[in-house]
């Protein structure tokens, strides 16, 4: 079982924070989407024949896609992909994108999951952040999505906003409970170099993230969300029972995906290709040259095992140490346990019974680090 990615590079308005590949500008939009169609063709050999388990429309912004250019790219996959055991089908979308109107279309497509991009339920948060939306869009396209029967629904919230109290997070919180939402993810501010928001707090225009109040937010989402009956199983991820991201779940448990767009990434268990990140020569050398424009790594058998280090070490799942040692050998296995000795004794790790290393909510506060030091060189 494998997955299909789509990036559709456009939005409304750019978001302070923001450092994915996007453009604000739809004037290419008709040429991208022939050429995503193109590029689906083209790498219609890429995942050697294995069904395809999830599609993920992501971006960018790909609720400024209308019902039929949905429908238009799941059938050309069809053509090139089996499609008989597809289980989801998530798009982003933005509050304000999801009218009445458009959620009655949708449901004429096979996506059958939202992920929204909500952000905050206060619209201080949501200026300082430069979102299309208000708090008040947010929290109906909620309630209109369930009203037209999207029941299988994520949020993003993000933490750590220079004024949102602890007070506020909690009703953030709160509110996911409340509007009866099986799955949220939820991610601190971060300030990438480059974005609006680095300039703007360079430039004393902004406020500065703190990042001690990150941490403490942390603190209170683990807190509030077991409180709720949600299973952190990712760091950034948390559900009701059974209710997992399973396109996102595969990316954390190693399967094979493939990635349709400017700036896409593709994985086939050996190898990692990204698509160039700009709109104009994706669309050149796919529609007008024939060919795909991307960077390759073979991974080594060092990178494999870190990169299996880092992304299962954020799961509730952790790091399988039989796994580890049937798959890179048992030198590997008994590194990671040496190396992972001073951060059992000190509450950041736990060696279960079942021979995982998972992290304890302690740890979870510096995840990274304890990956890093985890690390092959």
């Amino acid at each position: 079982m494998a997955g299909i990615y789509l990036h559709i590079p456009f939005c409304k308005q750019a978001c302070v924070y923001c450092n994915f590949h996007f453009s604000t500008s739809l004037n290419l939009k008709a040429e991208l989407l022939s050429a995503l169609h193109k590029e689906v063709a083209l790498q219609s050999s890429y995942l050697n024949g294995q069904q395809i388990e999830t599609i993920y429309f992501g971006g960018g912004t790909p609720s400024l896609l209308h019902a039929e250019e949905i429908n238009q790219l799941i059938e050309t996959i069809s053509k090139h992909y089996e499609l008989s055991s597809l289980k989801e089908c998530t798009l982003e979308a933005n509050p304000d994108d999801l009218s009445t109107t458009y959620l009655k279309q949708l449901k004429n497509t096979p996506v059958n999951r939202l992920s929204i991009g909500v952000q905050s339920f206060y619209d201080r948060d949501l200026t300082y952040m430069q979102r299309a939306h208000n708090a008040q869009e947010a929290d109906y396209c909620i309630k209109a999505a369930q009203d037209n029967e999207f029941t299988n629904l994520t949020i993003d919230l993000i933490y750590g906003t220079p004024g949102l109290t602890d007070t506020d997070w909690r009703k953030n919180l709160a509110k996911i409970k409340e509007l009866s939402i099986p799955h949220f993810s939820s991610y601190a501010l971060t300030v990438e170099e480059g974005t609006a928001l680095h300039h703007n707090i360079n430039k004393k225009a902004a406020r500065a993230v703190d990042l001690s109040q990150a941490a403490d937010q942390l603190t209170i989402l683990m807190q509030e969300a077991e409180a709720m009956g949600y299973e952190h199983y990712e760091i950034s991820n948390l559900s009701l029972p059974n209710h997992y991201a399973i396109h996102n779940t595969n990316y954390w448990h190693g399967k094979h995906y493939l990635g349709i767009g400017p700036s896409a990434h593709s994985f086939d268990g050996k190898s990692r290709r990204w698509n160039i990140a700009n709109n104009a020569l994706y669309i050149k050398n796919i529609s007008g040259e024939g060919k795909l424009n991307y960077e390759e790594e073979i991974l080594s058998k060092t990178q494999q095992i870190n990169e299996y280090i880092m992304t299962a070490l954020r799961t509730k799942w952790g790091i399988d140490l039989e796994k580890t040692a049937t798959q890179w050998g048992s030198d590997y296995c008994n590194e990671i346990m040496k190396n992972s000795v001073r951060y059992k004794e000190d509450g950041y790790l736990l060696h279960n019974a079942n021979n995982t290393l998972t992290l304890t909510n302690k740890g979870k506060l510096i995840a990274d680090h304890i990956a890093s030091e985890l690390f092959f060189l």
